[in-house]
């Protein structure tokens, strides 16, 4: 199941995290991150233990959005060593998501 994380959590969930830190900026009214929030709960338990996945609701969580340029919702940003390595923006396949991540994971 996808963690979530909050302003007050990011740096400690997302930046000092030892693995690859999927984080979904998401809003409850935002009908694409509706469609994408199965296909990040079932990776989240394919990827547990490997990669963390998180969930941040922008409404409730302004602060860092905004400090990472977040313009559109559903943002999928994916951090690695406390740094950004890849963003997608809007809804993705399952299959395009799972791509991304394999990718991320392998750099260096």
């Amino acid at each position: 199941m996808a963690v979530q994380i909050t302003d007050a959590s990011f740096e400690q969930d997302v930046l000092q995290s030892d693995k690859l830190t999927l984080v979904d900026f998401w809003a409850e009214w935002c009908g694409p991150c509706k469609m994408m929030n199965p296909v990040i709960e079932k990776l989240a338990t394919e990827y547990e233990g490997k990669v963390s996945i998180t969930k941040m609701d922008i409404d409730v969580n302004p602060e860092t959005p905004t400090n990472f340029s977040i313009r559109g919702i559903p943002t999928i940003v994916m951090f690695k060593d406390g740094k950004e390595v890849h963003r997608v923006v809007g809804a993705v396949t399952e299959g395009k998501l799972r791509e991304q991540i394999e990718v991320a994971l392998n750099k260096n």
